[in-house]
C-alpha cells in the first residue's frame, strides 16, 4: 500500500511541476504579445497575389 501511495505522489508532483511550468511559459507568452491598433491600418498587400502581376525574376 505504501509503495502504491509513493507511486501516486510521484505522478502528481511530476505533473504539478508540468503544470507550473506550462503557467509560466503561458505568462511569458502573453506577456510577449504586442498588441497592435487597427489591423485594416497596419494591411499590406501583396502583389503576387494580383491576377496582373508580372515576376521580374528570370527562371
Amino acid at each position: 500500500m505504501k509503495k502504491a501511495l509513493k507511486v501516486i505522489g510521484i505522478i502528481a508532483a511530476v505533473a504539478g511541476a508540468i503544470f507550473g511550468v506550462y503557467v509560466i511559459v503561458k505568462k511569458y507568452v502573453d506577456s510577449k504579445k504586442v498588441v497592435i491598433g487597427n489591423d485594416a491600418e497596419n494591411y499590406v498587400s501583396c502583389s503576387c497575389c494580383d491576377d496582373n502581376f508580372v515576376s521580374e525574376t528570370v527562371a
